[in-house]
């Protein structure tokens, strides 16, 4: 039987291979760039954990009965909000009573600067004796000593009567309350309840000490490490769109570690404004984890190459290079600080080498391609109003 669909089963064949970039019988085609130096923003990132900079422990400072809670457990406070009223009854009392205290005592000693006065003003007479003038200079000097101390003693009675009114020394996000009402407190009754501040946040991370020294040395010119830009990758995966600055820099290296700890101070506003006395959702947990990516200030000069040439196996990272032989070598290189898009070669490559970025599924080394330009990255789309944006 003779076979007619020769030729068709042929061309389909060519027009399949010609698809896929692979002429038939010859070696592939893959698409190559060109190892050169590229301005990079460096990058380094780093684990860290939220911090709130104000953090207030609520307790009693006298002993009495919670007579009212004042606030919504999880919601946040301003600063001098009432939170909680004790029992004021034998507080006020013991005002009264003292109150009381110092009126008579300054009673007593009114009469006593009278009864000096008259003993000094009859000491020029026959009538006059000294001795009733000392013993009147005794008794005034000894009342206006115990008006003091009642004084002091209802100062000490307000004082007290204050304490059963606790407020927000700090604004912040209140926790649960420990102690419900009803119970007696006292300032050994432990924690009533826990203020942390919201808005802005630190953020603690360790460095090594080495590339602490390098970005100093880099940006010694700006300001060293305050100079450069503190981002944050969220738990969820995505950055966070306000930059921090970094305000402390631990003045002792980590024995155990050799690194040294750094913290920078970010902003923290609500995602959505909510009612008075609710729930306020922000982006940044007091206590949470975070990558923490520290970036240059400029731009520095670095042999680059995409990052989708860069392939990594248990030995490390490798590139296809192509040579003037049009066959494909593996290369181990060494990268440095990369970006997303662009892979900083630190050693392994040199400058002005091919590396295959297209196509590179379908080579070995060893094996002959035909090597043209590979297809340019697309464009980053553009957020909504994202230009000048801090």
């Amino acid at each position: 039987m003779r076979f007619t669909g020769y030729p068709s089963l042929v061309f389909l064949l060519s027009v399949a291979s010609a698809a896929y970039g692979q002429p038939p019988g010859g070696p592939p085609s893959v698409g190559v760039v060109r190892a050169e130096q590229t301005a990079v923003t460096e990058t380094s990132e780093f684990v860290g954990r939220v911090q709130a900079i104000e953090r207030v422990a609520l307790t009693a400072r006298v002993t009495a009965f919670i007579d009212q809670r004042l606030f919504v457990e999880g919601s946040e406070v301003n600063k001098g909000d009432l939170l909680y009223r004790l029992e004021r009854a034998p507080f006020e009392a013991v005002v009264q009573q003292q109150e009381a205290a110092v009126a008579d005592t300054s009673a007593r000693l009114a009469n006593a600067n009278i009864q000096l006065a008259r003993a000094q003003s009859l000491l020029s007479t026959p009538a006059g004796q000294r001795s009733n003038v000392d013993d009147a200079v005794a008794n005034q000097r000894s009342l206006a000593a115990q008006v003091l101390s009642a004084q002091a003693q209802l100062k000490a009675a307000q004082i007290n009567l204050d304490y059963t009114e606790i407020h927000a020394p700090v604004a912040g996000k209140i926790s649960r309350t420990s102690i419900t009402v009803g119970n007696v407190v006292s300032p050994s009754s432990g924690l009533l309840a826990s203020i942390v501040s919201q808005d802005p946040m630190y953020v603690l991370f360790p460095v090594a000490s080495r590339t602490l020294t390098e970005l100093q040395k880099r940006y010694a010119d700006k300001g060293g490490a305050n100079a450069v830009v503190v981002k944050l990758r969220l738990p969820d995966g995505s950055v966070y769109d306000r930059n921090g600055k970094i305000d402390y820099v631990e003045p002792t290296v980590s024995a155990t570690t050799d690194t040294i700890l750094l913290r920078a101070r970010i902003a923290n506003p609500p995602r959505v404004q909510a009612d008075a006395g609710q729930p306020v959702e922000r982006p940044l947990v007091d206590g949470a984890f975070v990558n923490v990516l520290v970036e240059g200030v400029q731009p520095v000069m670095a042999l680059g190459i995409p990052r989708k040439a860069v392939l990594s196996d248990q030995q490390g990272d490798y590139v296809y290079v192509v040579g003037a032989d049009k066959k494909v070598e593996q290369r181990r290189v060494n990268l440095g600080q990369s970006t997303p898009t662009t892979a900083v070669i630190a050693g392994g490559l040199k400058e002005g080498e091919m590396v295959v970025a297209d196509g590179i599924q379908r080579v070995r080394p060893g094996m002959e391609v035909n090597a043209g330009p590979a297809s340019p990255p697309p464009p980053p789309a553009p957020g909504p109003q994202s230009a000048g944006k801090s």
